[in-house]
């Protein structure tokens, strides 16, 4: 194994919460009301839709995607989704510093150093590079591949905080079975005070529609079984993966800039929360600035 390589789940897809837009001759990532399932290619038209988009959509009666039967790959929760502050070269997409809100690693001039993270709030140097909590989380969706999966990236707060509760919470009242649990990725909306009472939207992780969470855990054990029966060993799958994620300093690799670049840095961000985040930000700098300014003014007058 090449060692600095951080090896992740087989990814053959991707699950987002927006589609490209054409503005002023330009087409520039918009955030969406619906998921939309996607290949790994992306052309000057955007993202590839994958056929499971389309047959998805038509399941639902060719209405918009709210929902998504998945279950995840490994019975550990922080395997399925990883969650950091990460801050991100605007122009390379590569990771710049990457922390858990205690230690961090940065890059330097020396190389890459192990240094104390405050999380954004508390941290300089987080605050000027646009540091900004950062979730990936890895599914599997229909049959065809069971250790192939889809991958929903997020800088969205109320979805890592979400789905990172929800992925607990099923692990916990399964036993641990939360690689078997049938259940299904669900976008939800709300409007926050930070949104301006617009709609900012997120994933949520429910068990899947039709079942309730007994019948979803009963599902859970009798897969688990047959599954140990056929000589599946899932402890080893998430010790392997376990051991794949230590094995490089920093997830992302060089082929997922333009999927980094996307969600850190869209054109525009009108229905995002970190749009608004964002707005509450500048508005707040240009009041400092202004107030300096006039306070200079009245020195010189």
């Amino acid at each position: 194994m090449l060692k600095g390589l951080a090896i992740t789940p087989p990814v053959i897809g991707r699950i987002s919460i927006g589609r490209a837009v054409e503005k002023n001759g330009k087409r520039l990532p918009e955030k969406d009301d619906q998921f939309t399932i996607t290949t790994q290619i992306q052309t000057r038209e955007g993202w590839l839709l994958h056929p499971l988009d389309e047959t998805l959509r038509q399941a639902n009666g060719g209405g918009k995607l709210r929902s998504i039967p998945i279950r995840v790959l490994f019975n550990d929760p922080d395997l399925n989704l990883r969650t950091e502050y990460s801050l991100f070269d605007r122009e390379t997409g590569r990771p710049v510093c990457v922390g858990n809100g205690e230690t961090c690693k940065r890059t330097t001039d020396t190389g890459i150093d192990p240094l104390p993270c405050p999380s954004p709030d508390g941290c300089a140097f987080g605050q000027k590079g646009g540091c900004k909590p950062y979730g990936r989380l890895n599914v599997v969706i229909g049959e065809e591949d069971e250790l192939g999966s889809f991958i929903f990236r997020t800088t969205s707060f109320n979805s890592i905080r979400t789905l990172a509760a929800r992925l607990r919470y099923f692990s916990a009242v399964s036993g641990g079975l939360l690689a078997t649990m049938p259940l299904e990725v669900k976008l939800r909306g709300k409007s926050t005070t930070q949104s301006y009472r617009s709609a900012i939207y997120y994933v949520d992780i429910v068990v899947r529609s039709g079942l309730t969470l007994e019948g979803a855990i009963a599902q859970a054990r009798e897969l688990d079984c047959q599954r140990k029966a056929s000589g599946f060993d899932q402890a080893a799958l998430d010790d392997a993966a376990r051991l794949g994620f230590g094995n490089g300093t920093f997830e992302e690799s060089g082929e997922d800039i333009p999927a980094v670049v996307e969600e850190f840095y869209p054109e525009t961000e009108s229905q995002t929360e970190a749009g608004a985040n964002d707005l509450a930000t500048a508005t707040d700098l240009k009041t400092k600035l202004d107030r300096q300014a006039a306070i200079r003014s009245a020195g010189t007058s």
